[in-house]
């Protein structure tokens, strides 16, 4: 048992018997992670499996699909949807839910253009970019405790927003005519050493957001939040803060996906991201998030992200009709929870 675990029964026991929560000293970081280094593997096992047989059964009918530059750029049609899934996955950890990353997206990618065109070196826009996008993180998390709001019908809410604002800015057209040969598009938005600049970039944000996740006390403070709100409260963890901290953080990731998004596409479009909410909490679902809070997975998240893509890909090398694709998303999703969960009772009864 962790220090966070014994700090939320210690604030339980202390309540039921009228008393206030005794309070532990904070403990050190080593206390707030993982108990054992080899856990991380056994959460993702189930998604990591689901990924690898989508993978196999495309593939053997197929050879092509297993070639490194179908693979790739699989992989890379995953990006956007994994590094807003990577920042949900705190808000799901602590029973927030962030709807608004879509609309986060198309605004953040609007402002991206518009600065770019008006002369603003694309470099530097992109601090602009992730600043917006931690600041409408923060919005979401300040009106969602201000007003008492459940965080589902707040986001709901700026999802709209949002995106009205993005379509305004850009008089509801593509940003174009953008300085397409500057090393900002040419190199963010190529594939720098044969592999997309933006999975670099994936690759990195998950590794610091699951070390974040599992090793930090900030990610110790979100599941204990996430296990039992009421007893984190008692136990002296900074509810409020926390909360705008992992909201903030699924704004940055989102307005990362946005400028990867400029850099790709080389224009702004305030219509993107339709949809981009559902398949982000899909993703974080399927790899073993659940939305009752209390654990998450960073690397899982992206697995998640990483099947969506292999079965919309899988779909056309199958020949199936486009409108098929909700469908079989739906069952994938099916599937790999049932999975997931099925290797987690498994693990439970060996223990």
């Amino acid at each position: 048992m962790t220090e966070t675990e014994r700090a939320v029964d210690d604030a339980e026991r202390g309540r039921d018997q009228g008393g206030g929560p005794r309070r532990r000293p904070p403990p050190g970081p080593k206390a707030w992670g993982h108990p054992h280094p080899g856990r991380l593997v056994r959460d993702e096992l189930g998604v990591l499996l689901v990924l690898g047989l989508l993978v196999a059964a495309i593939g053997i009918p197929y050879p092509d699909f297993l070639s490194s530059g179908n693979l790739l750029s699989t992989a890379h049609n995953s990006v956007y949807i994994s590094l807003m899934a990577c920042g949900m996955v705190f808000a799901l950890s602590m029973r927030e839910v962030d709807l608004s990353v879509g609309g986060t997206y198309a605004m953040v990618l609007v402002v991206g253009a518009l600065l770019v065109r008006a002369g603003v070196e694309a470099w530097l826009a992109v601090p602009v970019m992730l600043v917006t996008g931690a600041v409408l993180g923060v919005f979401n998390a300040l009106v969602t405790t201000l007003l008492a709001l459940p965080s589902f019908i707040v986001t709901l809410g700026t999802l709209m927003l949002y995106r009205g604002v993005g379509l305004a800015l850009a008089d509801g057209k593509q940003i174009t005519d953008l300085p397409l040969d500057d090393s900002f598009f040419t190199f963010a938005g190529g594939d720098p050493g044969g592999v997309p600049f933006a999975l670099w970039v994936l690759l990195a944000v998950a590794v610091v957001l699951a070390v974040v996740l599992s090793r930090t006390r900030f990610g110790a403070r979100v599941r204990a939040i996430g296990s039992n709100p009421d007893a984190a409260g008692f136990s002296g963890i900074p509810v409020v803060r926390t909360r705008v901290q992992a909201l903030a953080l699924s704004g940055l990731t989102t307005a990362c996906a946005a400028a990867l998004a400029l850099a790709f596409y080389g224009a702004g479009d305030p219509t993107l991201g339709q949809g981009y909410e559902l398949q982000a909490i899909a993703a974080c679902i399927i790899g073993g998030t659940p939305l009752a809070g209390g654990r998450g997975s960073v690397v899982g998240a992206v697995a998640g992200a990483m099947i969506l893509s292999v079965v919309a890909a899988g779909l056309v090398f199958f020949e199936v009709p486009i409108n098929w694709t909700s469908f079989a998303t739906g069952g994938v999703i099916l599937v790999a929870v049932a999975a997931d969960s099925a290797l987690r009772r498994t693990g439970r009864r060996r223990k």
